[in-house]
């Protein structure tokens, strides 16, 4: 089934059953208001949202209405915890090439993760407000899962179980932060804001034969100001998958049903053609292109994103429609302050 959380007002939205091709929703209401309800009750009201799903797609549900991207919040609005991995070491590499540094071998065997904000995420098509643009503001197209209870000590195949729900991210990144943060030794915390998230959250049994023991093979598509700059491939080249990054997390603490985790910057290796390197699947994220276009030239070119620029993010099903909806932002400055 498809869900999402549209605004009313609250903290926590209203709970909404979306259609298999996003045309239509219905409120919850009578089985759940809010998504954490679900999280918190699975095994008892995730049947009977799943009633009202099969009415909904077969057009029987008596209060349907069409369905708007833009009245959601993120599916999960507020999380007990948000934990995002670098799953993809590509990526990893890519930026330590540019830096003249070497992967830690460990990196290979023992998942990268940090712990951001999960008390105010972004809906899908808000905009983007970042202080100020010298921080060097960067979208990251991402793959994360909501969690039920995982028990502590859990293993990567156990912790696949408490899989419940798939959506996509854009961990928003302030690049220009994060030397200064990383030096310091304890991570990040201002270089990460708010996160935003796609429009629905959907279960397993939607992304049919795409769902590969806790990878995605499906491609995610990043448009940065109406230009497609990434086709990356989410499933075959992430070193880590949602089983060992959550089991990661496991081991000295239970995960508890509400608890996101990300995948981290879906990213492809390179090619090699007329003895040039090319990414003929693209980035998606701006410090992935800038990291290549030093490796490639010395120097980067590409400039970190500006106010009034577009991000949209999204990942197209096996049958070609859209999985989860798109992500659809623009880059903001803070409104101004009230004399």
């Amino acid at each position: 089934m498809k869900l999402a959380t549209y605004k009313d007002g609250s903290r926590d939205g209203q709970l909404v059953v979306v259609s298999r091709d996003l045309s239509m929703a219905h409120y919850a209401t009578g089985i759940a208001s809010r998504m954490q309800q679900l999280l918190d009750d699975w095994s008892f009201i995730a049947p009977q949202l799943r009633d009202l799903y099969e009415m909904l797609n077969n057009g029987k549900a008596r209060h349907a209405f069409p369905f708007d991207p833009a009245l959601c919040m993120a599916p999960l609005p507020r999380a007990y915890q948000w934990a995002d991995g670098s799953a993809y070491i590509n990526h990893v590499e890519l930026v330590r090439a540019a830096r003249n540094s070497e992967v830690p071998q460990s990196f290979y065997t023992d998942p990268l993760m940090y712990q951001g904000g999960s008390d105010d995420f972004i809906g899908p098509c808000d905009p983007v407000v970042c202080a100020n643009e010298a921080f060097g503001i960067d979208f990251e197209a991402e793959i994360a899962v909501i969690t039920g209870d995982v028990p502590m000590s859990s293993t990567p195949e156990q912790a696949l179980e408490g899989i419940r729900l798939v959506m996509i991210a854009n961990d928003v990144s302030l690049r220009n932060l994060i030397p200064a943060e990383l030096g310091k030794g304890f991570g990040f915390f201002q270089s990460k804001p708010a996160t935003a998230f796609s429009p629905v959250a959907v279960t397993l049994d939607e992304l049919g034969s795409a769902w590969d023991q806790g990878r995605v093979n499906l491609t995610l598509q990043s448009t940065w100001n109406g230009r497609k700059v990434g086709m990356c491939e989410a499933g075959p080249e992430m070193t880590f998958h949602f089983g060992q990054l959550i089991a990661h997390m496991c081991k000295t603490r239970n995960v508890r049903a509400g608890s996101i985790v990300g995948s981290g910057t879906v990213s492809n290796k390179g090619t090699e053609e007329n003895g040039r390197k090319t990414w003929p699947k693209g980035y998606s994220c701006i410090a992935e292109k800038r990291a290549i276009e030093t490796i490639l030239d010395g120097q980067p070119s590409t400039a970190f994103m500006k106010y009034g620029d577009t991000i949209r993010i999204e990942m197209k099903g096996l049958d070609g429609q859209s999985l989860c909806g798109a992500i659809d932002q623009t880059i903001a400055a803070p409104a101004p302050a009230e004399a």
